[in-house]
């Protein structure tokens, strides 16, 4: 039978991460997401506190937690707020081309960087006209001599504003869809990279997303990451590692949600007794409840396959899908629960539904997921 019991070193980690959610993140998520202000302080915490860039390898002086242990940190830093726990993340998901199939010396090089101080990495990979369809991409590079020089704009960019390097996805000038894409590392400080306005969202406010541009843009060979003309591969194997972080965020969420609907259920009274002893509400409650453990349960298998060393894109498909829609679910009974006051900003579950909504539209759209799974239900059959 599967073995659901955590490690001892798995438990401390979940208690470090929870309390530090509850001390750092908790008290100040509120301001932090009315203001659209970036947690460079928190995360500098997070960084001092080993929380940070969690699944850099061991060979190269970082932690080399596994996906599931990194998991069940990013779901107590969610709880806390879930813009803060994108931001965390997008540092790994910048940094996981890299992990995936970077050189010994792009390794070096970068890790380093990244445990040398708390400084943030990005992935450049969406474009205004392509999302989802990451094959549809139109930011091009050339060869001109020995260098490669890229042109284009990615949109929807996490940590864009605040990244000292990112991982670019640009195609071979004369190609089309999946053929011809090549993943590039390319500083910040490099000539012709320039950064678009910040995005005023809905949700996940404190989170920094932009454009990023990229005018003839210089870069030498040993820039390249994998197989030149192996990008799409790449990126697609990066998402397959990460999807599972997702889930991951969903089930914060969801146990925030549900914790502070219990609470609300139990002083809150209506016709002379606490509105949890209606049974309209204890349904909700209990689904809230079921969301959860099936959301942590398909983020756990799609971890320990990451682990095992056989990432199965479906089964991360599966987790993504089910965990952000279930979350939008949970996070809008939730408001429902407060009535009234869940409406307003006195209570954080307003928050949690705006801040759920991105779950389903980011790192491949719930649309998109179920694409995937029909075609491979199809294709089996």
């Amino acid at each position: 039978m599967p073995n659901f019991e955590f490690s001892d070193e798995e438990k401390q980690l979940v208690e470090t991460a929870r309390e530090f959610a509850r001390k750092e993140i908790v008290p100040v998520a509120g301001e932090l997401d009315e203001h659209g202000t970036f947690p460079a302080d928190i995360c500098k915490k997070a960084w001092e506190t080993g929380l940070m860039n969690c699944e850099l390898p061991e060979a190269f002086g970082g932690l080399g937690l596994s996906c599931l242990a990194h998991c069940l940190v990013l779901e107590e830093i969610s709880y806390g707020c879930t813009g803060v726990n994108t931001t965390m993340a997008a540092n790994m998901l910048g940094t996981m081309p890299i992990i995936i199939a970077g050189t010994d010396a792009q390794k070096k090089m970068y890790f380093d960087r990244l445990l040398a101080e708390p400084i943030f990495a990005s992935y450049c990979c969406s474009e205004p006209d392509a999302g989802s369809d990451v094959a549809g991409m139109k930011t091009s590079y050339k060869k001109v001599g020995d260098d490669y020089v890229i042109t284009g704009q990615k949109r929807w960019i996490t940590n864009g504003g605040v990244a000292s390097f990112y991982t670019v996805f640009a195609r071979a000038e004369g190609t089309t869809r999946h053929k011809g894409i090549t993943c590039f590392i390319v500083d910040r400080q490099t000539p012709g990279v320039s950064v678009g306005k910040k995005e005023n969202k809905m949700g996940q406010r404190c989170s920094n997303t932009t454009d990023v541009i990229f005018e003839d843009v210089k870069v030498g060979k040993a820039a390249i990451v994998g197989p030149e003309g192996e990008g799409f591969k790449v990126a697609m194997r990066s998402f397959d590692r990460t999807r599972p972080w997702i889930a991951a965020g969903a089930a914060g969420i969801i146990r925030r949600a549900l914790d502070e609907s219990r609470k609300y259920a139990l002083e809150r009274k209506t016709f002379g007794t606490p509105i949890a002893q209606h049974q309209a509400i204890q349904f909700m409650l209990a689904d809230m409840a079921i969301a959860y453990e099936a959301t942590r349960l398909l983020c756990h298998k799609a971890a320990a396959g990451v682990d095992s060393g056989k990432p199965d894109s479906i089964v991360s498909s599966y987790a993504k899908a089910y965990s952000a829609d279930a979350a939008m679910q949970v996070a809008t009974d939730a408001v429902q629960i407060f009535g009234g006051y869940g409406y307003t900003k006195e209570y954080p579950v307003e928050k949690l539904m705006r801040d759920a909504k991105l779950l389903q539209i980011y790192e491949g759209t719930s649309q998109i997921q179920r694409m995937v799974i029909a075609r491979n239900i199809l294709g089996a059959g």
